[in-house]
């Protein structure tokens, strides 16, 4: 199939470019990724940025000469963000969201497994037709990363690790984990926690030092606090909580069970602190155990009528897909019969 293999090719070969290159590269394979699903408007090219990662990728639209959004509204990314949340429309959102996926895709490829891409759309759409803002347009994503982790941007855009569908026993527990990140979106917590960085005077802090840098630089080290305040750090220990209270309503009203997300807690509750694989997820959320307990005072046995259900695992539900596709068209998927040898 050619556009699978140009999107394994796209994958395998964007983390071997430059910092600048790979914002612009990443955003094509957003384009790319979108369209291949059939998902929502494009993201445009972030500007070249001054430097990589996701400060890079955030601060590319303020420091671009001449770069104007559309319907003019604001001269800048700074400027968006310092502004009340109120005057931060959707379209605006949704351009953040962009700016951020395009930076975790240049610093970790989407697998290239279509099959499990398109499946995890499929499992994350239906459960955004249940979230209070339905009509974004949700695109989710796994990442080609051996770690145990999740991460959201504004707008609709979730991505999961390869090493977080390893590890989820079954499609109640992804179901969990994606609830969860699509409540930071509908509540706006990363959106908040940039404003409140703006507010605050990290950004201008971060541009000054920036600018009096060749555009080559390294990353100011301001730059870098920047970076791990929004996905190194994590967000408030109160949006977490939220998301997981949300995210387990959120899990049941789209079918699943809401006991999925407390599985992938005791999951997490025995992993070690030093273990490599989970580290990043454990630094940046609430001790599992917290989390755990929280959960139990807000569900009581209110969801138990939705627990108990027999859930599919990830493999089985991939096999059930292929099948049903084999169905709905067998002469793709039967074999081709050898040639008839022509007898002397």
């Amino acid at each position: 199939m050619k556009l699978h293999l140009l999107y394994s090719l796209l994958a395998s070969s964007i983390c071997l470019l430059s910092p600048a290159a790979q914002a612009q590269d990443a955003a094509k394979m957003l384009n790319l990724f979108q369209s291949m699903l059939g998902g929502a408007q494009p993201a445009p090219p972030p500007p070249t940025a001054p430097a990589g990662g996701l400060a890079g990728a955030l601060l590319g639209a303020a420091l671009a000469q001449g770069a104007t959004p559309q319907g003019n509204r604001g001269s800048d990314l700074f400027q968006l963000l310092s502004q009340s949340l109120d005057q931060i429309d959707e379209p605006r959102e949704i351009q953040i969201g962009q700016q951020l996926s395009a930076m975790l895709l240049g610093s970790k490829p989407l697998l290239p497994d279509m099959a499990m891409q398109r499946y995890v759309n499929q499992l994350g759409r239906w459960i955004s037709l249940q979230s209070a803002r339905p009509n974004l347009p949700w695109t989710f994503a796994v990442l080609d990363d051996p770690g145990f982790n999740a991460f959201a941007a504004p707008g609709g855009y979730i991505f999961v690790t390869k090493g977080l569908i390893d590890r989820v026993a079954d499609e109640a527990e992804l179901a969990g984990i994606l609830a969860h990140e699509m409540i930071h979106v509908t509540s706006k917590h990363h959106l908040i926690a940039l404003n409140k960085a703006a507010r605050a005077g990290l950004l201008t802090q971060a541009i000054s030092s920036q600018l009096k840098n060749d555009v080559g630089g390294l990353v100011s080290g301001q730059l870098l606090a920047l970076g791990r305040n929004m996905y190194t750090k994590g967000l408030d220990q109160s949006d977490e909580l939220d998301a997981d209270r949300s995210g387990v309503a959120l899990a049941a009203r789209a079918g699943f069970d809401p006991y999925g997300l407390v599985a992938v807690l005791q999951q997490l509750r025995t992993a070690a602190a030093d273990d490599a694989l989970f580290a990043l997820s454990l630094s940046t959320h609430p001790p599992a155990q917290l989390r755990l307990n929280q959960l139990e005072l807000a569900m009581g046995n209110r969801l138990d009528a939705y627990s108990g259900q027999s859930a599919l695992t990830i493999t089985q539900r991939l096999q059930s897909l292929a099948a049903s596709a084999s169905r709905s068209n067998p002469q793709a998927a039967a074999p081709r019969a050898a040639p008839v040898q022509k007898k002397n």
